[in-house]
């Protein structure tokens, strides 16, 4: 817990303030601070399944380790080069090490945590959020003195980690893979895209990953499309960051332990899911109403419908996203956790890109075509399908373990 705490931490008190410091003090063009950034994201979700696989034949711990000492020297050299390959090079570094010690922390903790590991990921979930949270706070204030000030700090952040997990973190392998093998890599990666249950899981979860994201890139659009680019937008944009941090830092462990109690895993995951979609509802009504020229009516209606669905999107995670990490767990017979939470990232991950390539030409056409509700529109239909295709699997009993796997201890 205290391990994914640190690592957003020291992630987001630098990732906010990276693109402006590429635009501004070393003055690059935007398509290179496009690439960097770009570079890093497809390093990390292009290597996720790779960095899987390494976790359950080499072990979890190690590879936690191997992730935080690659992005130690990936942040420092963030803040000590200016010649761009030195930073794509870097760049790729920090997006490598999370593929790394992803996958492995994840199975790490469902190994330990044994039968209660919905529990288990609900409170990893609570210091996931914190993190993220008290991250671009520590990062504002460091990069008020300078940004190589903050690219040390964080690297520094993750080598004190690293050691911490040399001392502390016991070693843990998941039984199946203890010794030598039993198959090739690619016998590996062919068995697990044979299992259609988990790929179909997936494919389904898809859309709650795109939904989720448009707490960083739809919302704050909407903030600043009707509040402006000013103070008020600033602060609006930051009250969206809060709600949703907040709310699931207070709540998470209270609604997992509610669902758990009166819903199976697949009931909880769908209406997790079907919530998410209904978030986009206060914004879609929204648009119903005519846009006050300025003053306080402008205002409200530039944080108030965001706010709520900002609101209602980390309720549908809370919901959902310990039931997800489990199924994760069960639908791959506990045998190579690493590597299917290094394909489900994958697959997720590519989604999101995709996603948001949608929602942005839908937000665009909305803008061009004076209807704003197209964009909302287009999410709770997203929602909608995504909710269907889950209550299906879970109806016809594809989101259960399978059944040799069922007296499997994990």
């Amino acid at each position: 817990m205290v391990n994914q705490f640190t690592i957003n931490l020291g992630f987001y008190m630098l990732m906010p303030y990276l693109a402006a410091h590429l635009a501004g003090p070393l003055g690059l063009a935007g398509w290179l601070v496009g690439l960097i950034l770009g570079v890093r994201n497809f390093s990390q979700q292009g290597m996720f399944l790779v960095g899987g696989t390494l976790a359950d034949r080499l072990g979890y711990k190690p590879m936690i380790i191997a992730g935080l000492v690659l992005r130690t020297v990936g942040f420092a050299t963030l803040g000590l080069v200016e010649s761009v390959p030195a930073l794509i090079a870097a760049s790729a570094a920090t997006g490598l090490a999370g593929a790394l010690f992803n996958p492995a922390s994840r199975a790490y903790l469902a190994l330990d945590a044994g039968e209660r590991r919905v529990e288990a990921f609900a409170l990893f979930n609570v210091f996931y959020q914190a993190g993220i949270l008290l991250g671009p706070l520590v990062g504002m204030v460091l990069t008020g003195i300078g940004f190589r000030v903050t690219c040390l700090v964080a690297a520094g952040t993750f080598a004190v980690l690293g050691l911490v997990q040399v001392r502390a973190l016991p070693a843990r392998r998941a039984a199946a893979t203890q010794g030598k093998p039993e198959a090739g890599v690619l016998a590996e990666w062919r068995g697990i895209v044979a299992n259609r249950p988990f790929l179909l899981f997936s494919l389904a979860m898809i859309g709650s990953y795109v939904m989720s994201f448009q707490v960083y890139l739809a919302l704050p659009l909407e903030v600043r499309r009707l509040g402006g680019e000013g103070a008020f937008g600033t602060a609006a944009v930051a009250v969206l960051f809060a709600v949703s941090g907040l709310g699931t830092i207070l709540f998470q462990t209270r609604v997992t332990a509610w669902w758990k109690a009166r819903a199976e895993p697949g009931r909880a995951l769908t209406w997790g899911v079907c919530t998410m979609g209904v978030a986009f509802l206060p914004l879609l009504l929204a648009t119903t109403l005519p846009v006050p020229e300025g003053g306080v009516g402008r205002w409200l209606l530039a944080a108030v419908p965001p706010t709520l669905s900002a609101l209602l999107l980390a309720v549908g995670t809370m919901i959902a996203y310990p039931f997800e990490m489990d199924t994760v767990v069960r639908l791959s017979g506990d045998r190579l956790v690493a590597t299917h939470y290094g394909l489900y990232n994958t697959v997720c991950g590519v989604g999101i890109t995709l996603g948001n390539l949608l929602t942005g030409a839908a937000l665009d056409a909305a803008r061009g075509a004076g209807m704003p509700a197209l964009p909302w529109l287009a999410l709770m239909a997203l929602g909608l399908v995504c909710t269907a295709a889950l209550h299906r699997l879970h109806r016809s009993g594809r989101l259960a373990a399978p059944p040799a796997a069922r007296s499997v201890p994990v």
